[in-house]
């Protein structure tokens, strides 16, 4: 029994997030405020960042009534400002960052031919260019705390392709390299980068997506669900992974891409 128990606070121990601070983009609503809510159950303090104001408070304020820590800081990540702005907010409030997760994307369901120049600036700034903007600003302060964790919310279509999504198959394919390259840059600096690809999650992204291609939704789900563990992801299934990948459980884990898809892509 005694050792029963040892077993059970170490467990703990190594997925605590104790007087850890956290930046979550895209954390409004879906996955990403799927992995801020387990971030802060963990005891992370939570900075929440999106461009939703209401939705975004919403989410801090569920935390903090929780018992958890958190702030939400409008941000759009495609702009080298409003991310060097919101870096300097949390570092105001907090001192230091040790976990960051891009999670912040936009999946627009056109091919080649039917994107705008616009909707693929869109797609790519967002997706992928807001990771590169938010890690220049949150990596070297990583680096002067001696270490830290990012965690960038690929796609199972960062790994395979996909019908009609040819803006998120680019972005979500460029977060993986992009993950192993910051991996192989600042390994040496204790800095662990790691990529979750989840599979279809039961968020308001991917009931838009059933909206773009004019899908029926029951239809869309069922199809979405024919995976061996036969069902649609949930965002829980994605923030246990990014808890993971962020805990000293994953020490020497860098330059991952872990899928987390029910199966989909065996």
């Amino acid at each position: 029994m005694k050792e029963s128990k040892n077993i059970e606070e170490r467990a703990a121990q190594l997925l605590s997030l104790s007087a850890k601070v956290a930046i979550v983009t895209g954390a409004a609503s879906g996955i990403g405020r799927g992995i801020s809510i387990l971030l802060a159950k963990m005891g992370a303090f939570v900075a929440l960042l999106d461009i939703d104001d209401v939705k975004g408070r919403e989410s801090a304020a569920e935390i903090e009534a929780q018992g958890g820590a958190a702030i939400f800081l409008n941000c759009d990540v495609r702009s080298a400002a409003e991310c060097r702005r919101a870096v300097a907010t949390v570092l105001g409030k907090s001192g230091k960052i040790d976990i960051l997760c891009n999670c912040a994307g936009v999946a627009i369901r056109k091919d080649v031919v039917e994107l705008t120049e616009d909707e693929w600036d869109l797609a790519l700034d967002v997706t992928l260019k807001g990771i590169y903007l938010l890690s220049r600003e949150v990596v070297p302060h990583m680096i002067r705390n001696g270490g830290g964790s990012i965690i960038n919310i690929g796609s199972g279509w960062s790994l395979k392709g996909g019908p009609r999504a040819a803006s998120y198959c680019a972005a979500k394919g460029g977060v993986v390299n992009l993950t192993r390259a910051m991996a192989i840059d600042h390994g040496k600096h204790n800095v662990r980068v790691n990529c979750v690809c989840p599979g279809d999650i039961e968020t308001p992204m991917l009931r838009s997506e059933c909206a773009q291609l004019g899908g029926d939704l029951p239809a869309f789900m069922r199809e979405a669900a024919d995976r061996p563990l036969g069902r649609v992801g949930i965002p829980d299934d994605v923030a246990n992974a990014v808890l993971f990948l962020a805990s000293p459980m994953a020490s020497w884990i860098t330059g991952a891409a872990l899928v987390v898809d029910g199966g989909g892509l065996a």
